[in-house]
């Protein structure tokens, strides 16, 4: 009866499952200035239900658009008869999904025993192996992890935060969290790598080990577990929290736009239904409120590291002015040697600069708010890759993604400790 009832469950699940049968991702370049506001134009054409996986901002940067097959002919007649350039980026989005949930249940059946040092990091994970995993590094390294519950989601799931610290009370802190946009597994997938090499390294890399011997180290790996948990059920496109919007029947709020910096100014929606909804009100999202609370009670962070992808970019305020930064040397600066030191592993080139001069324009996003709390450095990563895989970046990148993004967080961690104020 149980293998039944499991079945039945998966069966379900299976239906319920988003489909990108025939979706296709399009890489729009405009030639010139005239042809950005007719880019942009197909944002408000709703019927044709585009999700902007990169944003219109300028011709050098290009649009990547996710297309569903029923709006794939209408947008390309669109761009061609207004002249517009564009390419097929990824053909078959639901082929290169199926692929990877392929690898997912290849690994999950080969897995070993449980314990930090046979977890797959090479693989693509679901909440509750990341979360089991976190309780495992707790439970190995009692003496510089902890898991600390800054609070719950919307759906009432645990806001788990690792602690890696050497003792000492409210000492200087780094705070880092990944997965915030929740369809960009490459993150929480680097994240957990990353908290795997802080307690291997302790001790061993000096670099790393002067650091945890004067300062704290916070890491969120799934800022919005909701929205992670329907990624793997539902809709493995999805970006935004899981939070009803009052008076729409589209769901979630795009918690990089919820912040109380620039709130509701250009480069956020006012649309439930856009993938940058902003939300009703500033820090409405319980998974953005629950960071802002932290932030003010901890009250000694001196960095603030955001990671995302795609796009390989290393950012820092602002995003919601193009008044610069007052640190805009120091951290222009920082980000210049962090990017090569990342560079120095793969080859893999990082572009840097404020975010709205190097990406777009975007207000509501969570390293203005911490810049402006006195947090200088805020810094915001876009990891690998640049378009060709876009949110589906392939497993076998993961270890070479973290190793490398490793470098340049092991490089602002230090200047940080060296230079705190």
């Amino acid at each position: 009866m149980k293998g039944l009832l499991a079945f039945v469950a998966l069966f379900v699940a299976v239906l319920a499952k988003d489909t990108f049968e025939g979706h296709q991702v399009l890489r729009i370049v405009a030639k010139d200035v005239t042809q950005l506001p007719l880019i942009k134009d197909l944002e408000q054409l709703f019927f044709l239900q585009l999700d902007f996986w990169t944003y219109v901002n300028n011709v050098e940067n290009p649009v990547d658009i996710r297309v569903p097959a029923h709006s794939l002919q209408y947008v390309k007649r669109y761009l061609e008869t207004h002249g517009i350039g564009y390419s097929v980026m990824i053909e078959d989005l639901q082929a290169m999904v199926d692929e990877e949930q392929e690898q997912m249940k290849a690994a999950a059946r080969s897995a070993e025993v449980f314990s930090t040092d046979s977890f797959d990091f090479s693989n693509y994970h679901t909440l509750n192996e990341i979360y089991s995993f976190q309780d495992q590094l707790v439970a190995e390294n009692p003496n510089l992890v902890s898991k600390i519950v800054i609070g719950q989601s919307y759906q009432g799931r645990d806001l788990n935060v690792l602690k890696f610290s050497t003792g000492g009370s409210n000492r200087p802190a780094i705070w880092i969290d990944t997965g915030i946009h929740s369809r960009e597994w490459i993150t929480q997938a680097s994240s957990t790598w990353f908290a795997k090499k802080i307690v291997t390294d302790y001790g061993r890399d000096p670099a790393l080990t002067a650091v945890l011997n004067q300062m704290d180290i916070f890491l969120e790996i799934v800022a919005n577990p909701d929205g992670f948990v329907y990624t793997h059920t539902n809709n493995r496109m999805w970006r935004k929290t899981r939070k009803p919007n009052t008076g729409s029947s589209c769901v979630g709020v795009d918690p990089n736009r919820n912040w109380d910096a620039g709130f509701g100014g250009a480069g956020a929606s006012s649309s439930p239904c856009n993938e940058s909804y902003r939300g009703p009100s500033v820090h409405s999202e319980p998974e953005v409120k629950a960071i802002v609370d932290f932030v003010k009670s901890h009250g000694n962070l001196k960095a603030f590291i955001s990671i995302h992808s795609y796009s390989q970019m290393l950012l820092y305020p602002y995003g919601y002015t193009y008044t610069p930064a007052k640190d805009k040397a120091a951290l222009d600066s920082l980000a210049k040697t962090a990017v090569a030191d990342l560079r120095s592993l793969y080859g893999t080139s990082y572009r840097y600069g404020s975010i709205i001069d190097t990406i777009y324009q975007a207000s509501g996003g969570s390293i203005d708010w911490t810049y402006n709390q006195g947090i200088k450095y805020s810094f915001a990563f876009e990891l690998r890759d640049t378009g060709r895989y876009g949110f589906n970046l392939p497993a076998n990148q993961i270890l070479p993604t973290a190793q490398e993004t490793w470098l340049a967080l092991l490089t602002i961690f230090s200047h940080v400790n060296n230079n705190p104020y």
